[in-house]
């Protein structure tokens, strides 16, 4: 008993330093929330009062006159479009260089990892010019090719590691068992990797829904933009109305901050994976 409140105790300065850490973490968010429910008035006497009264009408505002709807639904299908094809060829390539060895299999992969290194202001311009040639500015797919080329990069890093943890043997088991490479992947070893991936999807989705220079190089019309894209004109249209300006971007991060707390659990398992297995 004694051994367990002595851990408890030495814990303190931990709990502590990590009650600090979320309270700086949350503070600027608590701030948008709060700021997004005020007058132009209200914001003048500080940023940490609270509102004398709670007014939605300020989302109802922001949706409607900075066309979020649209906006939303732009975002859904690039975010949407790309978590699934981004996965489904991360898969692929992470069992392929995780699992299998073939000729210029080191060299493939340094050019995967090419991917991550490389930042996107790198290539952006080029990118530009080879979607005009190409007839894709201005379409959902000058926003989808990019992003799924770029996360297939990380993806297939990070899914090479999942799968190269998993034992030779669980496999070799399924191939005495009748399974080919296409059954084993689906059927044996996905299953195995399941945090690995969903904290993958997870990672795709928030990339892409973040995603703001591809948007605003490769597309012009209004109604393909997407959510950051739409926030920051919405932003310089109502520079002087904080307030909904601020209930813009609440509507633009929750998103990420719902799926992040659906998935949390299975996301910090897949994370701390290869530690645990290390």
């Amino acid at each position: 008993m004694n051994d367990v409140w002595g851990r408890r105790l030495r814990n303190i300065p931990v709990y502590v330093v990590l009650a600090i850490s979320l309270l700086l973490a949350l503070l600027p968010f608590a701030v948008i929330v709060l700021a997004s429910f005020k007058t132009s008035t209200e914001l003048t006497r500080g940023v940490f009062t609270l509102p004398e009264v709670w007014r939605w009408e300020n989302y109802v505002r922001a949706w409607t006159q900075g066309r979020f709807g649209q906006y939303f639904f732009s975002s859904v299908v690039v975010a949407g479009a790309v978590v699934l094809l981004a996965t489904f060829f991360s898969i692929l390539a992470g069992y392929a260089f995780g699992r299998m060895r073939f000729p210029l299999h080191t060299l493939l992969f340094g050019v995967f990892l090419l991917g991550i290194m490389v930042p996107q202001e790198a290539f952006i311009i080029p990118l530009y010019h080879t979607m005009r040639r190409l007839g894709l500015y201005d379409t959902y797919w000058a926003l989808i090719l990019p992003q799924v080329g770029l996360s297939v990069c990380f993806g297939a890093f990070w899914m090479a590691g999942a799968f190269g943890g998993i034992p030779q043997d669980l496999e070799d088991a399924a191939r005495v068992d009748g399974c080919n490479s296409w059954t084993a992947l689906w059927r044996v070893l996905l299953p195995v990797v399941q945090p690995a991936l969903l904290t993958l999807v997870v990672l795709l989705f928030v990339w892409t829904w973040n995603d703001f220079l591809l948007a605003l190089v490769l597309v012009a019309s209004e109604e393909l933009r997407t959510l950051p894209l739409g926030l920051a004109f919405f932003q310089g249209r109502y520079s002087m109305e904080m307030s909904l300006v601020a209930a813009g971007a609440v509507m633009v991060a929750l998103p990420t901050i719902l799926i992040y707390a659906l998935f949390q659990r299975q996301f910090i398992q897949g994370v701390t994976a290869g530690a645990v297995q290390g």
